[in-house]
This record gives structure tokens, C-alpha cells and sequence, in this order.
């Protein structure tokens, strides 16, 4: 607790002055006004004026959950009164030996070393540093670069950061250019009209193909991506599209990184999703958020069998693999995720989800009959409403901002929090949810948005024109490619 819990006045002066906040926007840095989160229980928050409102994204994609668990502090207590921290370079621990092993039992394929980090970004930077080393032992120095998507994200520490393709992200910042390369857009409801979802799958495993044979295969070293492209809008890629990437990236020698950062734990209705749901087993699983409900700060990347033994034992070459983190497998990050896959799986969550998915994605698909809304897109948890108020060159950015920030104000005016995306609005709930309060989560979203479409059409911002006419044919056929079922 903080010294002046009640006085927010205090500490939103002191939040604005002294705390530099991810992705702020640095015009507003020392003025920004923002909702404290105070308490929470199931899957609401309470904010510092008492206002009670769903949290529609889990915190960050993580709050599986839900809130207010007694037993997750009681398990996270007596950890640190029995041991609070242990040195991971030289001493192990119990908890996360334990931890590591039961994560073992849940990876597809031969997925059986854990290497603790203390989140997803860290995550990816170390399943791609582990690649680089790889490869020198190898003797394959020049085989580095990985191949990533358009709108992908995939961390923010410079190298994971450099593998992001959400071109908006990019601003100022500097990228290891040379170790990356960005294939286009795989978003179905963003290719060309009057292309079939069938040539456009095909378009994309040719982007893979042709980046790796014009790159060389010596020298691209892996292939990293989402099965659902979480924070680039929720984008679900055309069924088949893994499995025929996997088949490209065998052929050629290269690996495959699937980050299941925001899919694991759950979120789809599979302790991961790669095998169960798109049926690819990868060569490295990169994991956080759902792996402690996001009680407290972890993450892991699940390297298989085969990887370490071409770097192990004789073939080692006496190296050392010099990557870790003075918080790598925490004992407390340890101790909580064990009860959160414990409560997972006593409360039969992972079937909960594979239930009520259809619903939730019905519900969201329902809000498509309002003008301003271009497409809803989703699986199993997660969902995106993406609004379009110029279906012509459905990129007027400062009209975008405006549309989602004013959705944005009204639901949580109402009850709600969603996270805007510039114009969509992105959906990740508690695991925990019920079908009635999937009903109230989308009722507030649609009045939202009708209030967001009455004032930009009395503001002269939008014509009431939108893509539900003007867009009919393509999106009906993209509407067929998403499923509420958690399955493709």
C-alpha cells in the first residue's frame, strides 16, 4: 500500500512528473491524466473514484484468472518467507524445477527446456540469442537474421523490439536492420479486392519462401511468429497458414519461433497453441502474461530436445551459453505460476474456454451491422473491432486516433475497459468470464460506438457512409474465416 493511498490527487501529479510510462506519448508526458486501477475481483477492476468496470482485456492479455485470489498471494507469501530469492547462475531451486517440469508436460513435441526469463520480450531476445549461438557453434556465423511479419510484435528490448513490424511502433527508435527482415500484412480483411482467401494464403507462403531464397538459407536463421497477431489487431491468418509456413522453413533449413506470449496459458483454450490448435510443433515456444496470470513478472522460452543437443554435451566446443537474468526462474514468479496452472486446471478453465469462445465470438461479430465498424476478427478470447470512418484510404491516421480514443472514454465512461489500438478496439477477458457478462461487455461496446458515430457525423468528421455498404462483398468473405471454435 501506497503512504497516501486516498490522496490521488497527489499521486496523479506524481504518476505525471515522475513516471515515464510505455509507449507514452511524449507531448503529453507531465500532463497525462490516468485511472488507477485500486482493486479488482473476478474479472472487474475498481478505479480511485469506486466506479466498478470489466477489465475486457485481462490487464495485458494476462489476467486469467481474475482478480482478487486469495490462495495466488497465499502461495506467493509463503515463498518469500520460506525463500525469497536464489541465485540462478550457480544454486537452483525447487520451485522452479518444478515449475520447468510441469511446463514440459503441456509443450507439443520434444519442447522440454525451459529457460526462465522475467517476461515476453526478454523472452524472445533470449530464443533468439540461443539461435545466434547455435549457429556459431555450428559454424554458421553468417546465419542470423530472422524473418518476421508486418503488424507482429515481439517485444520492446532492442533485439525482440527489432523483430516488430507494427510500422506505427517504429518513431524514433533505432533496429538491428541487418538482422531482421519484415515480410507484408497478412491480414485477410486487408488484402486486395476480389482476391480469394485462397490466393492470398498463397501470396503469404510465397512472401516466406521467396524473402528466404533471395536472403539466402545460410543466412536466415528462423522464421518467428504469432499464431494470432495479438497486438497488430488480433489478426487471425487464413487457415493453413502455419503449417504450410513450417513446411517452407523445413525445407530450407530454417527454424521456427512461435510466440505464444499472449496465446499460451489459455487464452485460446490450450495450455499452448501452436500444436493444438494451428497443428505446428516449433522448434522454440516463447511464453509469458498467462504463465503467473500476470500476478507477478515471468517468462520462459521452451526450446526442443534436438536444439540442445546439437549445442550440449561433445558438441558444446567447451562454450558457455552466457544469456540470463539476475531474476531468471524466480522462486516467487516460480511459486505463482505453479498455483495459476493449478487453479487452470482445477477450474477446468481450458474447457471453459473451448465452451463459451463461440459465444463470445458471436457477440462480437454481432456489432458488424454498425456503419463505422469495417471488421470484427477473433478467436477463442480474443476479439478486435476495427473502425473504419474513411473506407476509402482506410489509413487516415489522425481521424483513426480520434475514433479509437473516443470509443475508448465512453466505455469506461460506462463500465468498461478496452484497449484501444489507434481504431480498433481489442478484446482479451479474463478466462473466467460468463456468457452474461460477455453480453454486457459488448452492449457497453456497441453504445460506445453509436455515441462515437452520432458525434464525428454532427462534428462533420464522418459522412455515416461505412464499410457495411460500401465493403459488403469482402468482408462477408472474410467473415467465414474466423470460427468462435478455438480450431483451424
Amino acid at each position: 500500500m501506497t503512504s497516501h493511498p486516498n490522496d490521488f490527487s497527489r499521486l496523479s501529479e506524481w504518476d505525471s512528473t515522475h513516471v515515464l510510462h510505455p509507449w507514452e506519448g511524449m507531448e503529453d508526458h507531465g500532463s497525462a491524466e490516468r485511472t488507477f486501477p485500486v482493486t479488482g475481483s473476478g474479472i472487474h477492476i475498481q478505479d480511485e473514484t469506486g466506479r466498478q468496470l470489466i477489465d475486457g482485456t485481462a490487464g495485458m492479455w494476462c489476467v486469467q484468472i481474475g482478480y482478487n485470489r486469495p490462495e495466488m498471494a497465499q502461495a506467493v507469501a509463503d515463498q518469500i518467507l520460506a525463500m525469497p530469492y536464489y541465485n540462478p547462475f550457480s544454486l537452483a531451486n525447487s520451485a522452479a524445477a518444478e515449475l520447468a517440469h510441469k511446463i514440459a508436460q503441456h509443450t507439443p513435441g520434444d519442447l522440454n527446456t525451459v529457460f526462465f526469463t522475467t517476461g515476453g520480450s526478454t523472452a524472445v531476445d533470449s530464443a533468439i540469442r540461443f539461435l545466434h549461438f547455435r549457429n556459431n557453434i555450428l559454424g554458421k556465423p553468417g546465419k542470423k537474421i530472422i524473418i518476421s511479419r508486418a503488424k507482429a510484435y515481439h517485444g520492446s528490448t532492442y533485439l525482440s523490439a527489432s523483430m516488430c513490424g507494427k510500422e506505427r511502433d517504429v518513431g524514433y527508435f533505432d533496429h538491428a536492420h541487418e538482422l531482421r527482415h519484415i515480410l507484408p500484412d497478412v491480414n485477410p480483411y486487408r488484402r486486395p479486392e476480389g482476391m480469394s482467401l485462397e490466393d492470398f494464403l498463397d501470396e503469404k507462403v510465397a512472401d516466406l519462401e521467396n524473402a528466404i531464397v533471395k536472403l539466402g538459407s545460410d543466412r536466415v536463421a528462423a522464421f518467428i511468429a504469432e499464431p494470432i497477431l495479438a497486438s497488430g489487431g488480433v489478426i487471425v491468418p487464413v487457415p493453413g497458414y502455419h503449417k504450410r509456413c513450417l513446411d517452407v522453413c523445413r525445407k530450407h533449413d530454417v527454424l521456427y519461433i512461435s510466440d505464444e506470449v499472449v496465446t499460451g496459458f489459455g487464452r485460446l483454450g490450450h495450455w499452448f497453441a501452436s500444436e493444438a490448435v494451428f497443428g505446428i510443433v516449433p522448434d522454440i515456444i516463447t511464453t509469458a502474461k498467462g504463465l503467473t496470470s500476470g500476478y507477478v513478472p515471468m517468462g520462459a522460452a521452451i526450446i526442443s530436445d534436438r536444439l540442445i543437443a546439437e549445442v550440449s554435451g561433445k558438441q558444446a566446443q567447451g562454450a558457455t551459453f552466457s544469456n540470463g537474468y539476475t531474476y531468471s526462474g524466480h522462486p516467487v514468479s516460480a511459486a505463482a505460476a505453479l498455483k495459476n496452472m493449478e487453479i487452470i486446471e482445477r477450474e477446468s478453465l481450458l474447457d471453459h474456454v473451448r465452451e463459451i469462445s463461440p459465444y463470445f465470438q458471436e457477440r462480437l461479430h454481432s456489432l458488424r451491422d454498425l456503419p463505422i465498424v469495417g471488421d470484427t476478427r477473433g478467436m477463442g478470447l480474443m476479439g478486435c473491432v476495427d473502425c473504419v470512418a474513411d473506407p476509402v484510404s482506410k489509413n487516415p491516421l489522425a481521424l483513426d486516433y480520434e475514433v479509437g480514443s473516443r470509443i475508448d472514454a465512453h466505455c469506461q465512461e460506462m463500465g468498461l475497459l478496452v484497449r484501444p489500438l489507434i481504431n480498433m478496439c481489442v478484446f482479451s477477458p479474463p478466462l473466467t468470464i460468463t456468457p452474461s457478462q460477455i453480453d454486457e461487455m459488448f452492449a457497453i461496446l456497441r453504445k460506445a460506438i453509436e455515441i462515437t458515430q452520432d458525434e464525428l457525423l454532427a462534428e462533420g468528421l464522418w459522412d455515416g457512409s461505412g464499410e457495411a455498404a460500401d465493403h459488403a462483398l469482402l468482408r462477408e468473405g472474410h467473415r467465414n474465416t474466423h470460427t468462435g471454435a478455438p480450431s483451424l
